[in-house]
């Protein structure tokens, strides 16, 4: 299940994914993500994720792979929340070949991904 987190900046749109996902999940994703890149012009994304990539159906992984694709040149920082080794790995090797800043931020660190995603920070 992905559900939407209230209450962040007005520049970012941030999701808690939890239990199984599937791609129709990710409706009420590309929903927000249109309406903030209509607003913004750009994309600054965060991915809280309160369970393990398995949990993932194919269809979500492609779900989330179209979202990539479809705004590919308004992405502008995107941060996973995890403490998930393999997800930090994923995510290093995918931040090379999209445009944007992608991290990843141990579960711990949430208020200081907020603040990066929202550009509210810069971090080295």
């Amino acid at each position: 299940m992905i559900q939407q987190i209230p209450d962040l900046p007005f520049n970012m749109v941030g999701f808690r994914s939890s239990g199984e996902v599937t791609k129709d999940d990710f409706e009420i994703v590309k929903t927000k993500v249109s309406e903030l890149v209509e607003k913004t012009g750009k994309l600054n994304y965060l991915l809280y994720l309160d369970n393990s990539p398995s949990d993932f159906t194919i269809g979500a992984w492609l779900q989330d792979a179209l979202l990539g694709i479809s705004n590919l040149t308004k992405w502008n920082r995107a941060s996973i929340i995890s403490d998930s080794e393999t997800v930090d790995n994923f995510t290093t090797v995918f931040s090379k070949i999209m445009p944007g800043e992608f991290r990843v931020f141990p579960k711990a660190e949430y208020d200081l991904a907020v603040d990066w995603t929202s550009e509210k920070i810069d971090l080295e």
